[in-house]
């Protein structure tokens, strides 16, 4: 008779179980901050268009992903650009749509997924800037 209130108590939390594991929300961007990323995004897809390394670098937090060897737009330009901002990758840095999210520390930031990598720019005390160049897993 023990086993009858046991499977009662299964069946109820068995019942709830789908509402629990229901994935998460994505993230949704304020208004203000879609605003300034649109605005951000609009500059960087300009540069892109222009092939212009020294504006895009500028929109860069430098030195670049904390490497000290990458610290302004002459070294941007001589070892990031002709590594990660190819013709295919520009093209398709202007086309894609950015993905809204945030990092582990709750920053915000938009994602683009280009050639393979995954373009991170981040909200900072400066405005959004690309902070980040990965392997896309």
């Amino acid at each position: 008779m023990k086993t009858l209130p046991a499977l009662v108590i299964a069946a109820a939390f068995a019942a709830f179980a789908p509402a629990f594991a229901q994935a998460p929300k994505p993230a949704t961007a304020s208004p203000a901050v879609q605003k300034e990323f649109d605005g951000f995004i609009g500059k960087f897809r300009a540069a892109l268009k222009a092939n212009d390394p020294a504006a895009v670098a500028a929109m860069t937090r430098l030195p670049y992903m904390a490497d000290a060897s990458i610290a302004d737009a002459a070294q941007f330009r001589a070892k990031v650009w002709p590594r990660d901002f190819s013709a295919k990758n520009r093209s398709c840095l202007q086309r894609t749509k950015p993905v809204y999210d945030r990092d582990g520390a709750r920053n915000e930031i938009y994602a683009i997924v280009c050639g393979g990598n995954v373009f991170t720019f981040t909200k900072t005390q400066a405005g959004f800037l690309l902070t980040d160049v990965d392997v896309a897993d």
